[in-house]
């Protein structure tokens, strides 16, 4: 597990997922270094999936989106996860700044938001009773 005052990662066995829980502002290493630790997750475990919950998130910098989609994108892509799930709080703050990232993403992975971790569990449940890659 990974935490510092900005952000929690941890993997979940149960759903095979790496849950990234945003806690206030941060840039640069501060931002950077929790979707790093994440990624070794995502490259450890086959079909592991990208969960991060932004309900107390936060507007990017934009050198740190370029970083997102020049690093960490393809960095990601290069594991075998198929879909990313945001968690977003119920008025969606943070619509813009996702609506921004939304296309460069979708080149990618599947996007996924839910507004609760026991809404992606339902989600992943559901796909492994369909049998399909989520």
């Amino acid at each position: 597990m990974y935490t510092s005052e900005f952000c929690d990662v941890q993997y979940n066995e149960n759903l095979n997922i790496v849950l990234v829980t945003w806690k206030k502002f941060c840039r640069q290493d501060d931002y950077r270094s929790p979707l790093r630790y994440a990624l070794k997750i995502m490259k450890t475990h086959e079909g592991c999936c990208y969960v991060a919950d932004t309900r107390s998130g936060f507007e990017n910098e934009q050198e740190d989106t370029n970083w997102l989609f020049e690093v960490f994108l393809p960095e990601a892509a290069s594991t075998n996860a198929k879909t990313l799930f945001f968690i977003i709080d119920e008025d969606n703050s943070l619509k813009k700044e996702l609506e921004g990232q939304v296309s460069e993403l979708e080149q990618f992975f599947d996007v996924i938001y839910c507004f609760s971790l026991d809404e992606v569990a339902a989600w992943i449940t559901y796909a492994q009773k369909a049998k399909t890659t989520i």
